[in-house]
């Protein structure tokens, strides 16, 4: 047991090793003994991820904290750099004596590099239009058979009426028709009779909107 490092330091050095052993070697543990700033590094684990080792000085955000002496909260989750550009996802948390006074600092500095490449990938992978008015990013209607699909559609586009079959106006109708020849209804064999018995009219009543709305889009 080295006699000028506080006991509690001396029995945190132990767990230094198990931290990065835990989260691998992209995972550096580092224990600074606060009152040496320029060698204060007394236990370091992987200390290729800052090319720091033992004996190494107090690190440039280290001295702030320091110099502020505001010990309220542990430093958590906080972005570096190194100086070869690497991000490192950092932690720094105060290590106190019997009295509450800090006596060192117990650092986790865990790069990120490599998964932030992987998760800029995915991220361009996985990203969708997120516009409500697309109708894309709406609730998809899925079936085990194209009727099922069909009955889905039907029954989401009703619903936008708020209106029993039995209450709407031609217009509502022909409305509901546009929706529905819009989403590609009509391009399923029997659509026509089908929605024709939805909206209680003749199959014929139902060509007679689709005409309307064809000559609506004309001018």
């Amino acid at each position: 047991m080295n006699n000028n490092i506080h006991p509690i330091l001396q029995s945190l050095i132990p767990i230094i090793e198990g931290l990065a052993n835990t989260f691998g070697k992209n995972c550096e543990a580092v224990l600074h003994d606060i009152k040496n700033p320029q060698n204060s590094i007394i236990a370091i684990t992987n200390g290729h991820v800052s090319g720091r080792s033992l004996g190494g000085p107090m690190s440039e955000y280290g001295l702030t904290v320091m110099k502020k002496a505001q010990f309220d909260e542990n430093i958590i989750n906080y972005m570096k750099k190194t100086p070869d550009g690497r991000i490192l996802k950092s932690s720094l948390m105060y290590i106190k004596d019997e009295n509450g006074e800090v006596i060192g600092f117990l650092c986790i500095n865990f790069d990120i590099s490599e998964l932030s490449i992987v998760s800029n990938i995915l991220n361009n992978f996985i990203d969708v239009k997120n516009d409500d008015s697309n109708e894309a990013g709406g609730e998809e209607s899925f079936g085990s058979t194209i009727y099922d699909v069909l009955n889905s559609i039907v029954n989401k586009t009703l619903d936008i009426t708020g209106r029993p079959v039995a209450y709407m106006s031609k217009e509502e109708k022909v409305k509901i028709v546009e929706i529905l020849d819009d989403k590609g209804v009509f391009l399923v064999k029997g659509a026509v009779d089908y929605i024709a018995k939805v909206l209680c009219v003749s199959r014929y009543t139902i060509y007679n909107y689709l005409e309307e709305i064809r000559i609506s889009e004309k001018y």
